[in-house]
């Protein structure tokens, strides 16, 4: 399995997604925010970083690249797509995924090894967790703060699409503590916290974070 790793300027994370597609047992592809080329993956990530310097808002010009338009259609069709972090950003920018993400509500970047608990195991990139399990993944943002209307919230609530929340303190101000949320479909998901940066005991809180990836190749292998 093919699993497509976008690089926009200014992504940081987009080498740490594709060794955790390769720890999870699919093969990553580069892909370049300019091209109108998926490569024939079966599957894309955005990660992390800040796109375009988070210049007018954090992914608002990195919806207008061109591998977003083939992102997007390719979604739309069932693909699954994870965004992390700006790469979330992106998706909501993109109408991918409802909301929006601010700047913290303590107006300071935060970094720390976070506590999620996760909400809904039935999307592609959480299948192989337990329902309602603890998890530990690292937390890297300055504007990650989830905020929707009211109406929304209580949508994402009744459907069952919000993916994680936050445990303990919340980090960033998201609104009722949301660390993730995925479409209706559930192949896209959105997540503020770097699973990425949580799959090898060596250099991370665990391997905590393997569990999406490795979600995305049972989907796939599943479909």
């Amino acid at each position: 399995m093919r699993i497509g790793v976008v690089t926009f300027p200014g992504s940081l994370d987009d080498v740490d997604a594709q060794r955790a597609v390769t720890y999870a047992g699919a093969e990553p592809v580069a892909l370049w925010h300019r091209d109108h080329d998926l490569r024939g993956v079966d599957a894309v990530v955005l990660p992390g970083g800040f796109s375009y310097g988070d210049y007018l808002r954090a992914g608002a010009i990195s919806r207008f690249s061109p591998v977003m338009t083939e992102v997007v259609d390719a979604a739309e069709k069932g693909m699954p797509v994870l965004g992390i972090c700006n790469g979330f950003q992106i998706l909501c920018e993109s109408h991918l995924l409802p909301g929006a993400l601010i700047r913290n509500d303590h107006r300071r970047f935060a970094c720390l090894d976070q506590r999620l608990r996760i909400e809904n195991n039935e999307t592609a990139w959480t299948n192989e967790y337990d329902p309602g399990v603890e998890v530990t993944i690292v937390l890297k943002n300055g504007e990650g703060g989830y905020i929707a209307d009211e109406a929304t919230l209580d949508m994402l609530e009744a459907e069952g699409r919000v993916v994680a929340r936050y445990l303990g303190e919340n980090p960033n101000g998201s609104l009722r503590a949301i660390a993730g949320v995925s479409n209706a479909r559930g192949n896209v998901v959105g997540l503020m916290p770097h699973p990425e940066h949580a799959i090898d005991r060596l250099c991370g809180p665990g391997t905590d974070g393997l569990g999406f990836f490795g979600s995305a190749v049972k989907a796939l292998a599943n479909a």
